[in-house]
């Protein structure tokens, strides 16, 4: 903290440090979200796959879903496994997307775990609009790794999380524990 001494609104002082997260706010406005629920490169998720893998956050590709890196993570490591195909519902989905988005979630946990020490994980899909999904158009499933501790005052009370590695570099080394085997 700096020397000066924070006034809050009422005048009174403030000691307390903040840690700011301007990157968030984007998101919040509604940046990266498309316009429509329709395929296209309004869709994040239709655009991702066709750019090169460090543009597009791309940490594996499959036949049918591939694997990216969340762009607003609640975690660091907080990857999402995607169907190809533009679809809106899991009832939408192949059995052999189905399958393919199962193994892939799988060996998603398996590379956290050995590049991020994952106590554990929160795995799903938030369905429809209403269900909390930013994008409702291209169905998605969400890995996030969690450790003990880790949702503390900060996340709370401040609503703030701190990430202890940029998104290239999360990138980088899952890919790379990913193309090993590990």
């Amino acid at each position: 903290m700096t020397d000066e001494v924070r006034r809050d609104h009422g005048g009174l002082p403030d000691r307390w440090d903040r840690l700011w997260t301007p990157h968030r706010q984007p998101y919040l406005a509604g940046e990266s979200r498309p316009a429509h629920d329709g395929p296209g490169e309004d869709c994040p998720f239709c655009r991702s796959p066709g750019m090169p893998e460090e543009e597009g956050l791309v940490v594996h590709r499959g036949k049918t879903a591939y694997v990216v890196l969340n762009l607003f993570p609640y975690n660091a490591g907080h990857l999402l496994v995607c169907p190809y195909r533009h679809v809106p519902d899991y009832t939408d989905l192949t059995e052999a997307e189905i399958l393919e988005i199962g193994v892939l979630t799988q060996r998603s946990m398996d590379v956290l775990r050995a590049t991020t020490r994952a106590h554990g994980f929160n795995i799903g899909i938030n369905q429809g609009k209403v269900g909390g999904a930013g994008i409702a158009g291209h169905l998605h499933q969400h890995v996030v790794p969690r450790w003990g501790g880790d949702t503390n005052f900060l996340p709370v009370i401040g609503h703030t999380k701190t990430m202890p590695q940029v998104l290239e570099e999360s990138r980088r080394v899952l890919q790379d524990a990913w193309d090993k085997g590990d």
